[in-house]
């Protein structure tokens, strides 16, 4: 799904008429089936199984559907969709794509084969769908993949790998029935000696752990992964034992690792991510905006004020700076175009940090009604703040981006 296509494409604005109409499409879902269910699954804090299966139903929730998006030459089919998404409701909209970071995962380092047999089976077909889940961090290891504790050891008389530990923060993590794990092959090399791994459905050894009650997107399960005694066959080791090897001897010399796995994931994913936190942002924007035309105090719509209109000006720049950066990061990462100032972690980090701010002056504009539940404000307000913590906190996107900019090992 990552691979650039045979010609690079010119960077446009205009997507076209095919991602435009695609974009119509996925809209009309968000606005008539994902929208008004919000505030119900908010307040439930469960997977919304039957909007999965409407989803499913029309194509939207399908391998289909997510890899024709990725494989678009422009690169910009996901973060167009994943807008539309998320300016529904953020909540149901990850637990719609809460699975295809897992699908990138693979698709980034697994073999044809691998693709082939597994990437189905993270999303099955209307009547019975399916769930992946990506496990990286840890009750010790978040922005330091480096730390990562789950050990994978290979077990040459049967041909398979065995993987012990705790992994937390996963999106569908326990429910989900393919499993992507993060595990240390070789702790002595830190990230290097890394490698990720299919667990199949049904695996003995998986359990879900702690399911975390959360400020926001609280529609989205999320949960520790426990690991014990998992045996996965040697075939779902991602990328082949053969390539593993090699990688982890050129190591041993003192030669390069490579891209590390996880934070390849991350990197692919981020324009993404960057897309989720605009839709958000864009929903308030629009709310706020409708809100100050027809909210009359002292005889005048309220966005006749300059202190109001002002802000929402500032708020619908910055939403729009945000989709800019995040269209060319989406486009340099699909042509192929190498990220030299870390573009991608620098439309994660502006979109999330705008989405947060433009969410609490939504709020602020609608005042004490905007601080109430009767109002979907207050819902993207809380649902926006995990864009500045998970997929890379702020703090490591401008780690990142310093680092590019200057060169220098910033810590």
């Amino acid at each position: 799904m990552s691979s650039a296509p045979d010609t690079p494409v010119p960077f446009s604005l205009d997507p076209g008429p095919g991602l435009r109409e695609m974009q119509d499409w996925v809209h009309g879902f968000a606005a008539n089936v994902i929208r008004p269910a919000a505030a119900e699954w908010d307040e439930r804090e469960e997977t919304p199984w039957p909007i999965l299966e409407e989803a499913a139903k029309i194509g939207l929730y399908s391998l289909d559907f997510f890899g024709e998006q990725w494989l678009g030459p422009t690169g910009l089919g996901i973060p167009i969709a994943f807008e539309e998404l998320f300016w529904g409701d953020a909540g149901i909209a990850l637990a719609l794509v809460g699975s295809s970071l897992a699908a990138v995962a693979l698709s980034s380092n697994g073999t044809n084969e691998q693709m082939g047999e597994w990437l189905p089976q993270m999303f099955g077909a209307p009547g019975d769908i399916k769930l992946a889940a990506f496990c990286s961090s840890e009750p010790d290891a978040g922005s330091d993949v480096a730390a990562v504790r789950t050990r994978a050891v290979y077990s040459a008389a049967s041909d398979e790998w065995v993987l012990d530990g705790t992994k937390t923060w996963a999106t569908n993590g326990g429910i989900a029935d393919v499993h992507v794990v993060v595990a240390s092959v070789d702790p002595a090399l830190g990230s290097r000696g890394q490698a990720s791994f299919i667990v199949p459905p049904g695996t003995p050894g998986l359990s879900q752990g702690q399911k975390f009650r959360k400020h926001g997107i609280r529609a989205s399960h999320t949960a520790e992964v426990v690991l014990d005694g998992v045996r996965v066959p040697g075939r779902c080791l991602i990328g082949g034992k053969e390539r593993l090897d090699e990688r982890l001897a050129r190591v041993r010399k003192g030669g390069s690792a490579g891209e590390q796995a996880a934070m390849r994931t991350f990197e692919r994913s981020r324009p993404s991510v960057a897309a989720m936190a605009v839709g958000i942002g864009r929903a308030a924007v629009e709310y706020a905006t409708e809100y100050a035309r027809n909210r009359v105090q002292f005889g005048r719509p309220i966005g006749q004020n300059q202190a109001i209109a002002f802000m929402l000006a500032d708020m619908q720049a910055s939403v729009d700076a945000a989709r800019l950066l995040t269209w060319r990061a989406a486009w340099m990462a699909r042509n192929g175009r190498s990220f030299d100032h870390a573009e991608g972690s620098m439309c994660k980090l502006v979109a999330g940090e705008t989405a947060v701010r433009v969410t609490d002056q939504a709020m602020q504009i609608l005042g004490g009604n905007g601080y109430t539940r009767e109002f979907p404000v207050e819902r993207w307000h809380r649902d926006a703040k995990i864009f500045t913590i998970f997929e890379g906190t702020s703090e490591i996107q401008r780690m990142i981006i310093g680092r590019a900019v200057t060169g220098l090992d910033v810590r």
